[in-house]
């Protein structure tokens, strides 16, 4: 993130009270789009309008998609759909034009397409928002360079020149046949050495790594790292090609997926941001306090009856924040693992029994070590009479067995269920290991008081 110095922003300030127009274009002029995006966080919203309409459009359309969801909104509602379609949507590339009018009402979506003067572009975008965003179809772009693998080398020289024109960014040059069905990719340097070539399909590189449609982000990403692409073709059911997905595009949905799986698992039940008001940061917070305040009271109830012992042998309260904190942290240790093993590929759900038998000779090497060093430390401050002593090592193991297991259990049950895993690393798994560790201490601690007396 760019930090702008305050004789800068003092500056930009006094251009914008001046209303000094050519000035302001001079300092936009030497930015780049990203760090304008910056600037008008440390702006209030009537100066970033004031410099925004002094972009041109191009520029101003790469303002627009490098600004964060709400300060695009903010800005878009206060402009016409017609201004939309005609100062934005116009320059951009299809996937960002998608990106655009999704954050738009239904009734504006539909009335900045029926503004764009470009009909096929405005039928690419309907086409494109037919897909759910969060597959590959709802991130691919149109804009491509496509050639037919029975062209001759001038005859494809000749068209890609024509596909250029328009557009900012060449990656790849992608082969179809008769059909428009995905056939291969032609490397830019055979179109330096190979100039005479009868025929496309005699120098392409066939077996493209490609997606479908239907495919889902996360493993759309899990591609472009492990093939070290840039872009990559988007085939539809039949293998045609469709689109293609850009890298900056994948890093985009990848940083917006993690930022909301770092969320989830912190316990906000929605995005937030730290400028957002006070009600709608405890919207997003209160929802899993609440459930905690539960699992406090289904804590107390249960401590509720074991008074006795409470009364018989005063030591077993002093290590109930220690049986609730370890049981929190192993579970969310075991099921941050499993997040990041489906987050990444290296984990399937095929593999759940025997991720679960692994997480279960893990607890129990690290349930025997904190067990011992436990049941060392009583023995020398209670004494090896005292039933608490025993009682605290059995109940850590105990816990530290169960949190390892349910840790690993509870993701790849929501994955299989197609409910995001990062739930499984916040408050729930912590909330109930804390309950369920109370629970096997109790008991514990009383049957061991029973037989000791």
């Amino acid at each position: 993130m760019k930090e702008f110095d305050e004789d800068f922003l003092d500056r930009i300030n006094s251009i914008i009270e001046s209303h000094d127009d050519d000035a302001a274009r001079r300092e936009l002029d030497e930015m780049h789009p990203a760090d304008i995006a910056e600037l008008y966080q440390d702006l209030d919203l009537a100066q970033a309008e004031y410099l925004y309409r002094l972009l041109d459009g191009d520029k101003a359309a790469d303002v627009l998609m490098e600004l964060d969801d709400d300060d695009r909104r903010k800005l878009l509602s206060d402009m016409e759909p017609e201004d939309i379609a005609r100062l934005y949507i116009d320059h951009l590339d299809t996937d960002d034009a998608v990106d655009l009018i999704q954050d738009l009402d239904k009734e504006d979506r539909d009335e900045v397409l029926s503004h764009i003067d470009d009909v096929e572009q405005a039928g690419d975008i309907i086409d494109l928002l037919k897909y759910d965003e969060d597959t590959a179809g709802g991130l691919m772009g149109t804009e491509m360079l496509v050639v037919n693998e029975n062209w001759s080398m001038p005859e494809c020289i000749k068209q890609l020149r024509m596909q250029a024109e328009d557009m900012d960014e060449v990656y790849y040059v992608y082969v179809v046949d008769n059909e428009d069905r995905l056939r291969g990719t032609l490397p830019l340097k055979k179109l330096i050495t190979h100039p005479s070539v009868s025929k496309i399909k005699n120098v392409m590189e066939t077996d493209p790594v490609a997606v479908k449609t239907d495919t889902p982000l996360d493993e759309v990403a899990i591609d472009f790292e492990k093939y070290d692409l840039v872009a990559m073709p988007v085939i539809d059911s039949i293998g045609r090609l469709v689109g293609h997905i850009t890298v900056d595009d994948v890093m985009d949905r990848v940083r917006e997926s993690s930022e909301r799986d770092y969320q989830l698992a912190s316990g906000l039940s929605q995005d937030v941001e730290s400028d957002d008001t006070i009600w709608q940061q405890t919207r997003a917070r209160l929802p899993w306090l609440l459930v905690g305040i539960l699992g406090g009271i289904g804590n107390s109830l249960i401590l509720g009856n074991f008074e006795q012992g409470f009364a018989t042998n005063p030591a077993m309260a002093l290590f109930i924040p220690m049986i609730g904190g370890t049981g929190g942290n192993v579970g969310i240790q075991s099921s941050a693992i499993v997040v990041q093993g489906l987050a990444n590929g290296s984990l399937d759900l095929k593999d759940t029994g025997k991720q679960i038998f692994k997480e279960v000779g893990v607890g129990i090497v690290n349930g025997l070590i904190i067990s011992l060093i436990v049941f060392i430390y009583n023995v020398f401050s209670l004494s090896p009479w005292n039933p608490t002593t025993l009682a605290v090592s059995l109940s850590l193991m105990a816990v530290v067995l169960f949190a390892s297991i349910f840790g690993t259990f509870v993701p790849l049950t929501l994955e299989r269920f197609k409910i995001d895993p990062a739930l499984a690393t916040g408050p729930f798994i912590s909330i109930t290991n804390d309950i369920i560790g109370m629970l096997i201490y109790m008991l514990i601690s009383s049957a061991l008081m029973s037989a000791f007396s």
